[in-house]
């Protein structure tokens, strides 16, 4: 469990490591992409577990992250 854990963050850390790298400030939507996916895909490993839930988790995360991003 805590190497699925440690996988989750660091792949959470790499990829808001490459947004931090754009040569543009995100916008909102970016943002709340970013933060979905990585919440979602911590919440979808700890409710279901397993590569699909973490997967599953994220895609849900990002595609409402993207939606709160939009209307800010």
């Amino acid at each position: 469990m805590n190497s699925k854990l440690l996988m989750s963050t660091a792949a959470s850390v790499i990829a808001l490591s490459a947004m931090v790298g754009c040569g543009t400030n995100p916008t909102n939507a970016q943002i709340g992409t970013a933060t979905g996916a990585v919440l979602g895909g911590v919440a979808g490993n700890a409710l279901f577990g397993g590569t699909l839930g973490t997967v599953g988790g994220a895609a849900a995360g990002a595609v409402i992250g993207n939606e709160v991003g939009k209307k800010r």
